[in-house]
């Protein structure tokens, strides 16, 4: 099954999403910070026979509108909103890692009733990390512009099915791969989170919740315990021999995890 893109326009900022078609109950799948849809691919491909699949390039991402003037975390969860309305989707699932989690678990709070349920990927309420921004900025000013091949950009971003996955988020151009964002825009997305915790906002979600967590990932155990005490019927699994990319390093347990998750909400 192949997927067709999709284009939802709010504010005038265009979203760009790949639709996987199918007519079961609908997921969408919200991917991290200077990442992309087909971070996906396999797992909407696993769950498409059985589920309506719309996988977004959040805004400033991928094939979506590369300068946003507005990057904060009100606006990916309008964008979230928009895409489901715009789509036609009723009551979806609402699936994201890292910054896309964070994002659903906004949009969650803030929209009760209009999903089904929640699964954070390496995704929490988070506290206040003043030196986030300085963190990503360097970590994005050290990838090569461009990447002399896309084999090199593999090699960079560690190789094997992690590798690939942020590799296939570049795009080839003059001298080489180059990234399809810009890195003033991944950094203002976190202005927010750099300032503040989201505990408010993780109490006031009533859907069902599934979080997911790397065995080395982010989230610390004491962010668990707390989302744990402040909402107990949040299921929590976290799967052996991974870090953050849980979705790229593991993707046949999150299938499996995920069908679970799915069979029981629907």
């Amino acid at each position: 099954m192949t997927w067709s893109e999709r284009t939802v326009v709010r504010e005038g900022v265009r979203i760009s999403c790949r639709d996987w078609g199918g007519s079961g109950p609908p997921v969408v799948l919200l991917h991290g910070l200077a990442g992309h849809a087909g971070e996906w691919d396999a797992i909407a491909q696993d769950l498409s026979p059985r589920h309506r699949v719309v996988a977004v390039d959040q805004r400033g991402h991928g094939a979506s509108e590369r300068r946003p003037r507005d990057v904060s975390r009100a606006a990916y969860v309008a964008d979230t909103v928009a895409v489901v309305e715009q789509l036609g989707l009723q009551q979806p699932v609402l699936a994201g890692q890292s910054l896309g989690g964070h994002a659903a678990m906004l949009a969650a709070a803030a929209h009760p009733g209009l999903f089904r349920a929640l699964v954070l990927v390496e995704a929490g309420p988070g506290g206040s990390n003043r030196d986030v921004q300085a963190q990503i900025a360097g970590w994005l000013d050290s990838w090569p512009r461009p990447f002399p091949s896309r084999e090199a950009a593999v090699r960079f971003f560690g190789g094997g099915p992690v590798g690939e996955g942020w590799a296939a988020g570049l795009v080839k151009g003059d001298g080489g791969w180059w990234p399809r964002f810009d890195c003033d825009v991944m950094v203002g997305s976190l202005a927010e989170n750099a300032q503040r915790s989201f505990w408010d906002e993780w109490s006031k979600v009533t859907c069902p919740t599934l979080a997911v967590l790397g065995q080395s990932g982010i989230i610390p155990p004491e962010e668990i315990d707390e989302m744990l005490r402040r909402r107990p019927e949040t299921a929590a699994v976290s799967i052996p021999g991974t870090g953050h990319d849980v979705h790229l390093e593991r993707p046949e347990v999150l299938r499996h995890l995920l069908r679970g998750f799915l069979g029981e909400v629907a």
